[in-house]
């Protein structure tokens, strides 16, 4: 049976189901040509990730279909209830690269309170010339040491974040509308570990509570944050989006960041991808990449696998 992998699948995944006797095919087959390629190939299994779409037109026009395949969480770019009504497997892995997430969370982060994402914009143009200006301009960085941390989505990655943030001795805080309380448990390097039960608060309470925000939910019709939202936060706050574009209303996110409502912001996600706005792109308080969170090597490899063993289980 042919697996095509259109927007690629570590080597380990391929690996696992090369052994289980599958022939894996990892050409990148645009979109518009994705239909022919998988009924001239007789394709059982399309794997994909954030860049290619299984909608209800090629569900219906590739009768060799059987399984398709998220590497990644969020499913928007299938539509997945159709596809199983008409008896494929949908797959995902929902819990390979939430430790990457957390970390990228942490990166913008440490990276805000001590103003880097400027500081690395800045030092190549005015480094040699005005040394000591930006010394002065980024001397009042803060410590996360002992500041509150709120979490909005508590799932996999929200927990994988609160870890981190008790490791550096936050306090942390957290919102979910389907989960009432938590038990954390922080690993260390030697195999010791320490567990911390967290009740969940309210929205309003951690927006209104939170040094940082961080969000974790899944792809909605509705912003999470609004214009509403940012005026419960703390003055001089700032908030963290490494999960989908669309939950931050971005021109309100702005006017926040204008005001000085908030210190800086910081996006993985934006609404308007792979073309963010200019004003998010060029903004001197936002620290940004371009939705990489689950993008490590180690996440990739932990990916690969966890398709090719449920895809192995389906149909070995």
């Amino acid at each position: 049976m042919k697996i095509l992998a259109n927007d690629g699948v570590s080597q380990s995944g391929i690996d696992v189901l090369t052994e289980a006797g599958f022939e894996v095919i990892t050409t990148n087959v645009a979109q518009e040509q994705l239909i022919n390629y998988i009924n001239e190939n007789k394709i059982t299994v399309l794997l994909v990730r954030s860049a290619t779409t299984a909608r209800k037109d090629l569900i219906d026009s590739c009768p060799s279909l059987k399984v398709i395949g998220r590497g990644g969480v969020g499913m928007d770019n299938i539509d997945v209830e159709y596809a199983r009504e008409k008896g494929l497997s949908v797959i995902n892995t929902p819990a390979a690269s939430s430790s990457s997430v957390a970390e990228l969370v942490f990166a913008h982060l440490f990276g805000g309170v001590r103003f880097l994402y400027d500081s690395n914009r800045n030092m190549p143009l005015e480094g040699e010339s005005n040394f000591k200006g930006l010394k002065k301009a980024y001397a009042k960085g803060i410590e996360l040491r002992g500041k509150t941390m709120g979490i909005i989505g508590f799932g996999r990655i929200g927990q994988e974040v609160a870890k981190i943030g008790l490791g550096l001795g936050m306090n942390v805080v957290a919102a979910d509308k389907y989960m009432d309380s938590a038990e954390i448990e922080v690993s260390l390097f030697n195999g010791a570990s320490l567990k911390v039960s967290i009740e969940t608060i309210s929205m309003e309470s951690v927006l209104e509570q939170s040094d940082f925000i961080s969000l974790h939910v899944p792809a909605q019709k509705d912003y999470v944050i609004g214009s509403k939202e940012f005026g419960m936060m703390k003055d001089g706050s700032a908030i963290i989006n490494a999960a989908r574009g669309g939950v931050i209303d971005e021109v309100a996110l702005v006017s926040a960041l204008e005001s000085n409502k908030l210190a800086f912001a910081c996006l993985d996600t934006f609404e308007n991808e792979p073309k963010p706005e200019v004003k998010l792109l060029m903004h001197p308080k936002i620290s940004l990449t371009p939705h990489i969170g689950a993008a490590t090597l180690e996440a990739q490899d932990r990916i690969g696998e966890e398709l090719g063993q449920q895809i192995i289980s389906i149909l070995g």
